[in-house]
């Protein structure tokens, strides 16, 4: 696990689209993905603590600590190209104020931008930066 892990609800089409805009923002291929409804998931999830059905939230796996919620996406923002990286500056307003912000979208995620009815595929290039 030396590449970052991005964990992400796999039937969330905004979710879905956070991997895309990772993914076109990640020359490096630093990050690899998989859906937290996988095996490989609930493995990562099991791994570290964190409930099975936590489909509400990112997980950034980064060596053997995982990150949910605003500080997993903060996280990942500083390590895209691009002037995403300055997003990092808001690590430092209170995580409970940040995640206040981040359940409302989370909560709603599914009536605002629709959901699927499987899990993403990822397309033959991106098969490889995907968990099995």
């Amino acid at each position: 696990m030396s590449r970052p892990i991005v964990l992400f609800d796999g039937v969330c089409n905004l979710c879905n689209g956070s991997v895309t805009f990772i993914v076109k923002r990640d020359p490096g291929r630093r990050f690899r993905f998989a859906a937290l409804q996988s095996a490989a998931g609930a493995t990562l999830l099991r791994q570290f603590g964190l409930p099975a059905d936590a489909l509400d939230t990112l997980v950034l796996v980064e060596g053997n600590r995982a990150f949910t919620r605003s500080t997993a996406s903060l996280r990942v923002a500083r390590r895209l190209s691009g002037l995403w990286p300055l997003l990092y500056a808001l690590i430092v307003v209170p995580r409970p104020i940040r995640d206040l912000l981040y359940g409302v979208v989370a909560r709603n995620r599914y009536r605002w931008f629709g959901r699927r009815d499987a899990c993403m595929m990822p397309t033959p290039d991106l098969r490889e930066r995907f968990l099995e």
